[in-house]
């Protein structure tokens, strides 16, 4: 019965527009070697897994129906997007829930706050779901600005978007994209994937130009999208989460600073916290049928200026000089030398 519906499911998608589009620019695409896969496409100038975030992002630009009271958390992908989505999760739901019963000691931060760009490989029944979850539905993206919809510009929804040090998002992303790896492909070398990197070739990459992108957004939009940064948010946790009540229309209110919910919500969500909890331990994360990651590979350090640990004098300094080019002008700094 499982594998007809999944017949059925496929005889479905591949009747919609965005699959029809996907067999038709495929062959069109430049491609270059991938991290996990074998291979990365170019969409619209952002590197892409074929199978994988093509496909999503053609269902997100043609499918997806965006509702005003949605939140959306972008990233590029190992940038504090679990942390995040905890963090977002928690303050936006703090009256509904008791923090001793809290659903993050049962459920993963990315069950409480999906991927929207998984949606696409999930059943159609699933994806019919998407239109009834109650508002305000929590959906994150590691799609660039330019791959959003207008659709999703345009409407009354809210975006949180976070960045970190380019130098620890490679190392980070070395770590955790060689846990993906098959090990028919062979293992990617540190010096590969930063060579792949600087040259912009990383999945959803090029990162510098992921980051202007909502970076840009901002500046001219901020009543729209608060922009932050990995290595604020270990600073001043206490500061960033009450911007991100404030911007999501829920500021905490003096009495709730009094009896420290704040702090709270910081407990509840940190590193030490997450990380030992049992569904974050011993669970799976199902992003599609064949695609099932241990729950633990989403926490390794959470910590900022890992790279020393890893990165050369002479890669750190590349990267520092890439940096400095890509955001020159932009107002935008990274701590470079």
């Amino acid at each position: 019965m499982a594998a007809q519906n999944k017949q059925e499911d496929d005889v479905v998608k591949q009747e919609m527009a965005y699959y029809k589009k996907y067999r038709e620019i495929l062959p069109t695409l430049p491609v270059a070697k991938g991290w996990f896969t074998e291979h990365l496409v170019q969409y619209q100038g952002f590197w892409l897994s074929q199978n994988l975030a093509l496909k999503s992002a053609l269902w997100i630009q043609q499918e997806f129906k965006v509702q005003p009271t949605d939140i959306f958390l972008a990233s590029f992908p190992k940038t504090g997007t679990t942390w995040l989505k905890s963090l977002i999760f928690a303050t936006i739901n703090r009256t509904r829930f008791d923090f001793s019963t809290h659903p993050l000691h049962t459920s993963g931060p990315h069950d409480c706050f999906p991927f929207l760009d998984g949606y696409v490989h999930q059943s159609h029944e699933t994806i019919s779901d998407l239109d009834a979850l109650p508002p305000p539905r929590l959906l994150s993206t590691h799609f660039s600005f330019d791959l959003l919809p207008d659709s999703m510009i345009t409407s009354g929804s809210k975006f949180v978007y976070i960045c970190r040090d380019p130098k620890d998002v490679l190392v980070s992303n070395w770590f955790f994209l060689s846990k993906m790896r098959p090990k028919e492909m062979g293992p990617l070398s540190l010096q590969e994937a930063f060579e792949l990197f600087c040259q912009g070739i990383s999945h959803f990459g090029p990162y510098w130009d992921h980051v202007l992108g909502y970076w840009k957004w901002s500046l001219e939009n901020p009543e729209k999208i608060l922009f932050l940064k990995y290595e604020e948010l270990k600073k001043e946790p206490l500061v960033v989460v009450k911007r991100l009540a404030e911007f999501l229309g829920q500021p905490f209110s003096l009495e709730e600073e009094s009896k420290g919910v704040v702090e709270q919500i910081i407990r509840l969500c940190s590193f030490e916290s997450l990380s030992n909890l049992e569904v974050n331990k011993t669970e799976i994360f199902k992003y599609k049928d064949d695609m099932i990651l241990d729950s633990n590979s989403f926490f390794r350090k959470g910590e900022s200026g890992d790279w020393k640990n890893h990165l050369t004098d002479g890669m750190a300094e590349h990267l520092d000089k890439i940096t400095l080019g890509k955001l020159s002008g932009s107002g935008l700094t990274f701590g470079c030398n």
